[in-house]
């Protein structure tokens, strides 16, 4: 054990070093490094072919200049990036992000992330991410439409629906894909599906919408079954009140519990009667059509709203993080288990400190880790991609039935991996059933 310690601590040492000040990038090795350092002990093939250390290694790392004309007529200029980290076992996949926190440190986690991510989905698909720290927030929808034209201008030539197809992501909806589809269409002349997350009149797919939200609480639900549980009765925890947050709690509504709390940035609302149905529509109304603040939750229904605070301190049963990353710290995650949460489901990348992680498992919390719970965003979008390669589209009862299928394979992919006999570690289970099938397709190709 103390070998391993010490292993551990001597990688994290030497990827430090390369990649100095990048602290959220460190974390998620570290997660990941914790489980499958360990794991190599007995299949010495990955250590000694440094797998790990080469997928801790982007393919590449583009970085370009983005300049646009704001509806005053001055000159903007952003960043943009996109991060290639994994092609072997499919085309580099994963979102675009467009917020003021974006950075090569954030982008390079995410796209870490999303190359094991895509590994327990079971389709062919690499990590990647990309994005700008461009605000879309408070933007006309002329500047939204002159920055994306100018992003995807650099984009274009670094992407293809067989080389990398990005996505929406934080900031990027349907509105910015729209403007950037269009954009790639109209340089290249080639329609082809090099997005996901179009609209449903030029190759998007139905239940992109919902994947994500729906299939953070179908792993949840399936978690709650291994341990002869149900979700019927429980008391939830929101956070967020994006498209995750709001078909997370959907979804959980649905399945017999009971929604206490959403939040966004300024703070969050606790509803003591319970979110409903219609109460869940008008959060999505305020947010898509609106882009209005929680807090009128709370002067619409008599809710409380607590100003620059996030909802962890309230009783619950289950959490379901679905805002950003590292929003629930170790006091947070002590604080949940001391008021009787018995499962976490992230629907957010990242959403948990290590320390926090560490305190749900030493609790023996059911414990659902981004890469595994939140897949189903991605997973809609695989889908997407098969639709517009086979020039097809699927009904949106269809694409529930696969969902709700690749959601399952994930919990027992990530289950047999992890269960260590009367209590499954799934964060451990995730990161090495997705390490695994990456690694193999690694190993496959030699040394390249």
């Amino acid at each position: 054990m103390q070998t391993r310690a010490t292993d551990i601590e001597h990688f994290m040492d030497g990827l430090i070093s390369r990649n100095p000040g990048e602290v959220e990038f460190h974390q998620a090795v570290h997660e990941v490094a914790s489980d499958i350092i360990p794991w190599m002990q007995d299949h010495r093939i990955y250590a000694q072919e440094q797998v790990l250390e080469r997928l801790c290694e982007p393919d590449r790392i583009i970085s370009f200049r983005v300049c646009w004309h704001d509806d005053n007529n001055n000159i903007r200029v952003n960043r943009g990036y996109r991060i290639q980290n994994n092609n072997a076992i499919g085309p580099y996949k994963g979102g675009l992000r467009f917020h003021t926190s974006v950075n090569q440190s954030i982008l390079k986690f995410l796209a870490f992330e999303q190359t094991f991510k895509n590994s327990l989905t079971g389709l062919p698909m690499g990590g990647g991410k990309g994005g700008a720290d461009f605000n879309p927030r408070g933007k006309s929808d002329h500047e939204i439409m002159r920055f994306c034209q100018s992003f995807m201008t650099e984009l274009y030539r670094h992407v293809g629906e067989d080389i990398d197809v990005p996505a929406g992501d934080i900031g990027v909806g349907g509105k910015e894909i729209g403007y950037m589809f269009g954009q790639y269409k109209r340089i290249t002349n080639q329609f082809t599906g090099v997005l996901t997350g179009k609209g449903l009149d030029y190759g998007g797919s139905a239940m992109r919408t919902e994947a994500t939200g729906y299939g953070c609480v179908y792993f949840l639900i399936d978690m709650l079954k291994a341990a002869n549980d149900s979700l019927e009765g429980k008391t939830v925890l929101v956070s967020g009140s994006g498209n995750v947050a709001t078909y997370a709690a959907e979804q959980a509504l649905l399945n017999g519990a009971k929604i206490l709390t959403m939040s966004d940035s300024d703070g969050f609302v606790y509803d003591k009667n319970g979110f409903t149905q219609e109460k869940i529509d008008w959060v999505k109304d305020l947010k898509i059509r609106r882009r209005g603040r929680i807090s009128e939750y709370a002067e619409e229904f008599g809710a409380e709203f607590h100003q620059g605070s996030r909802p962890w301190g309230v009783s619950c049963d289950v959490a379901l993080p679905c805002a950003t990353q590292n929003e629930i710290e170790g006091h947070d995650a002590k604080t949940l288990i001391a008021n009787g949460c018995m499962a976490v489901s992230e629907g957010a990348n990242m959403p948990t400190l290590a320390e926090g992680v560490k305190a749900f498992l030493d609790a023996k919390v059911l414990f659902a880790p981004a890469k595994a719970a939140n897949a189903g965003g991605v997973a809609m979008s695989g889908l997407e991609m098969s639709q517009n390669a086979g020039k097809r589209s699927w009904g949106g009862a269809e694409l529930s039935v696969m969902l709700r299928e690749i959601m399952l394979s994930i919990h027992d992919r990530c289950y047999e991996a992890g269960n260590e006999g009367g209590y499954c570690n799934y964060a451990k289970g995730a990161n090495i059933a997705g390490f695994k099938k990456v690694g193999d397709a690694v190993l496959a190709f030699g040394v390249v």
